[in-house]
């Protein structure tokens, strides 16, 4: 054989090799698209998915799309806690993650870019207003069950 011909099956070889490679990733990579575990991280915020029930708790973690662990844990506080601290601790990462007011660096100076993240005071804003609903839902009286739809009667239809 010569060395082209031997260079050109190599080649081709390889390039089978790879394709069928690639497939099979292509292949697995559409099976992990569409596996969702149960109870997993998914796409969605931690504990919205499981948040199907009916109930007060579950509707407003839907609605907020943050569970009340979540809430306490980026303010940093306990359940326990009375709101007065929570709000104490969300005025101050708050400010921690505002924008500086604007300042003139001195002549000469390099001025610092100012650190601040939007993106961390509205998670600092959802936990408070997460916090706050529950609260309200706790202090309003639960509200009755729809009544449910009467049957007809086996004798409405016989006239």
């Amino acid at each position: 054989m010569s060395a082209p011909k031997i260079l050109i099956q190599i080649l081709i070889t390889g390039t089978q090799i790879f394709g069928k490679a690639l497939y099979e990733a292509g292949k697995q990579a559409a099976r992990n698209a569409k596996h969702r575990p149960q109870g997993g991280i998914s796409s969605d915020v931690a504990g919205v998915g499981n948040a199907t029930s009916g109930s007060i708790t579950d509707k407003l973690t839907r609605e907020h799309r943050m569970t009340i662990d979540e809430a306490h844990l980026i303010l940093n506080a306990k359940r326990e806690e009375k709101l007065e601290q929570i709000l104490k601790n969300y005025e101050h990462l708050f400010k921690a993650n505002s924008p500086p007011a604007p300042q003139k660096p001195a002549p000469g100076a390099r001025a610092n870019p100012p650190f601040h993240s939007h993106y961390l005071q509205s998670k600092v804003i959802r936990a408070r207003e997460r916090i706050e609903a529950e609260a309200k839902a706790g202090a309003e009286p639960p509200a009755p069950p729809p009544p449910a739809p009467e049957a007809p009667s086996p004798e409405a239809g016989k006239s």
